[in-house]
């Protein structure tokens, strides 16, 4: 009928929970280890960065004056053009300007001799 399950004795038991603990402790120490490793991976990490940082922030030490002295350079000559291209936009209003009023000069003249070509042609008769 029916079955009689024996219980393990407290030895059993004490071994089972022994050996648990043997595997917990196991895992600590691997994972003591990983964290190790992470730790010198990260200092590793930080020291290549501070590493690159210093020779960026040397190269920046030593090219900066370059880069102002070139920048200043490019405006001077931005300057010169601005310079060269504000005389030739004046002489070129100053060039139609004078077209312009010539142009309508001649408009009035005609406009004058058209309304009174009547009497221009009595006079050269």
């Amino acid at each position: 009928m029916g079955k009689v399950i024996r219980m393990a004795s407290q030895a059993e038991r004490l071994s089972v929970v022994e050996t648990k603990v043997q595997h917990i402790d196991e895992k600590i120490d691997d994972l003591k280890k990983d964290v190790a490793e992470m730790h010198d991976c990260l200092d590793k990490t930080r020291d290549g960065l501070n590493e690159r940082l210093d020779q960026m922030l040397e190269e920046y030490r030593v090219n900066r004056d370059k880069f102002y002295d070139h920048a200043n350079k490019l405006h001077e000559d931005e300057k010169a053009q601005h310079k060269v291209m504000t005389a030739k936009i004046e002489e070129l209003e100053k060039f139609k300007s004078k077209w312009v009023y010539t142009i309508l000069g001649g408009v009035a003249v005609l406009g004058w001799v058209s309304g009174h070509i009547d009497q221009i042609a009595a006079v050269l008769k």
